[in-house]
């Protein structure tokens, strides 16, 4: 008698599952049933995200053909992201109402960002912004930051005439930086009868913390270029009247503020029985499984890495939450997955110990920062949109190359 298929089903369509969708179709199993369950059937390649803030690309060639790879691979696509989760049933349920069963499952849901407080919804520009609070921008989560942007831009088009605007990105991280040169970069372009002003709010000392002091230096000097002050030492934490609240109670003049910092889980994930760390986020173990759950894995920014008690401080589960650990992340989870379902050992991830950054800054430039080596030039952003171009064309149709 002919055993039943093993239910595979892929809660998200991050990076790393692109890797997964892309290794069965390459080596397609019969035995394997896999259900691919996201809230698009396109999906944001993070890298490529600031290039189209600046206006260097189109966001259709940001996208990965989430439906066409989940076809290639055999793979059935549900269009409806997951809500909840229930480890005893074994079954998670989507937003639709639909109820999927499964064997083997696995998490690459990205992560949210835990917003300022006294924030209201996203509001309308006037000519009065003393008093009102300022108009926010959440990065995060990334498959719904179009919709969010195209809102801020029709926006900034109602703008009075040579009337003053100042945009305070909250985060010094690489992608803090890279956001903020590259919205800057299009506003101006859009409205250059405005006067545009910039400002970087970092709770840290230094820009690119973990980066090394070239790296750093380079940033600093693009973040001058481009008319930004940068803010050290100072955690913004409430969006009031004419700006934003340091923690301190200060106020930091802005009219736009782009909130780039503290990621944190998605909220659904709080009401599982998964393991999650303090920021909501998935503990997994060595092979990407779920600690404590048999058959359950996760990836990418959703999952807090928990490696052996030897590791490398470098290595611990506070990996930066950035695309290139879900990419690292994806051959592995790949063949895990599959060993999973047919109760075959797992194999261990090891993260990188240096990992190469290419932040983009917004004028056709770039920065490349890789431990204490750092360059930047015009063939710096020519070569990122080149690597950037290839990994997207690696799961798209060959049609759209």
């Amino acid at each position: 008698m002919t055993p039943p298929m093993k239910k595979l089903v892929l809660i998200g369509a991050g990076h790393a599952h692109a890797f997964v969708l892309e290794a069965f179709a390459k080596r397609p199993d019969p035995t394997i049933a896999i259900t691919v369950v996201s809230d698009s059937a396109l999906a944001a390649y993070s890298g490529s995200v600031p290039a189209w803030l600046a206006g260097e690309c189109t966001l259709r060639e940001t996208q990965i053909d989430v439906a066409a790879l989940a076809q290639r691979a055999g793979a059935r696509l549900i269009t409806s992201p997951a809500v909840a989760l229930d480890t005893s049933t074994r079954q998670v349920t989507l937003a639709n109402g639909e109820v999927i069963p499964f064997d083997v499952a696995s998490f690459n849901v990205g992560s949210t960002l835990m917003l300022p407080e006294q924030t209201l919804p996203e509001q309308p520009f006037s000519e009065t912004y003393d008093e009102q609070r300022p108009y926010l921008l959440a990065m995060r989560p990334l498959s719904s930051l179009h919709h969010r942007w195209q809102a801020l831009r029709e926006n900034v088009e109602q703008l009075p005439q040579g009337s003053r605007q100042r945009v305070v990105s909250i985060g010094g991280g690489a992608a803090g930086c890279e956001t903020l040169m590259s919205v800057l970069a299009q506003l101006r372009q859009q409205r250059p009868d405005i006067s545009w002003q910039g400002a970087l709010v970092s709770a840290s000392t230094t820009l690119l913390p973990g980066a090394g002091r070239l790296p750093r230096w380079l940033t600093k000097r693009a973040l001058h270029r481009a008319g930004i002050t940068v803010l050290h030492g100072v955690r913004g934490q409430a969006l009031i009247a004419g700006g934003v609240r340091t923690s301190e109670g200060e106020l930091i003049n802005a009219d736009i503020v782009l909130w780039a910092t503290g990621a944190v889980g998605h909220p659904w994930l709080a009401d599982t029985q998964l393991p999650l760390d303090k920021h909501g986020f998935i503990r997994v173990g060595k092979s990407l499984d779920v600690v404590g759950q048999p058959g359950l894995f996760a990836a990418g920014d959703c999952a807090a890495f928990n490696p052996p008690l030897h590791a490398s401080p470098l290595h611990s589960s506070s990996l930066p939450k950035a695309g290139v650990y879900a990419v690292r992340m994806g051959p592995l989870l790949a063949d895990n997955l599959r060993a999973a379902c047919h109760r075959e050992p797992l194999a261990t991830w090891q993260p990188p110990k240096r990992v190469l950054a290419l932040i983009g800054t917004g004028d056709g430039h770039a920065i490349a920062s890789r431990g204490q080596v750092g360059f930047s030039g015009r063939w710096v952003w020519e070569w990122k949109k080149r690597i950037d171009a290839r990994f997207i064309a690696r799961f798209n149709p060959p049609f759209e190359r």
